[in-house]
């Protein structure tokens, strides 16, 4: 099992290496070269920037079991058929039980700002959030660890 993080824009990068390391599991950073992240004994693959570029090398790249840290309700789906765990930043992982109302959603957004409207802000990142996402991580590593 490893742990590819959809590092642009994440606020979890950090908090995941962490649980990575502290559960000997390698974690890779996939970022665009808006967004070069570099921390100690983490790979980190830069692509070209560009629509999807780090959505298709994740999918490319993941294996059965891996985990993939992501707000890409798209890459998101694509990891659930290709077997693997997507995790929300905010702390819940993507199944197909919620994804299809997340795309749902994101394509009514689209159609209102593309007619001209707003759609509401997100709200500001709070420490919960960063707890919840850390709780649910160690759950899903300690879940498919156990069933290695």
């Amino acid at each position: 099992m490893e742990i590819y993080i959809d590092a642009d824009g994440c606020p979890v990068v950090e908090l995941t290496i962490a649980a990575a390391f502290e559960n000997g599991l390698k974690s890779t950073i996939i970022c665009d070269t808006a967004h070069i992240l570099n921390f100690d004994n983490v790979e980190t693959i830069v692509v070209e920037k560009g629509a999807d570029s780090v959505d298709f090398l994740i999918i490319n790249k993941v294996k059965k079991g891996d985990i993939v840290i992501t707000q890409d309700y798209g890459l998101a789906a694509m990891c659930i058929v290709r077997d693997t765990i997507p995790i929300n930043p905010n702390g819940f992982v993507y199944t197909n039980k919620n994804i299809d109302n997340m795309l749902f959603k994101r394509y009514v957004s689209r159609q209102i700002r593309r007619a001209g409207g707003k759609t509401p802000n997100m709200r500001k990142r709070k420490s919960i959030d960063n707890e919840n996402f850390k709780k649910c991580l160690l759950e899903v590593i300690r879940k498919n660890i156990k069933c290695d």
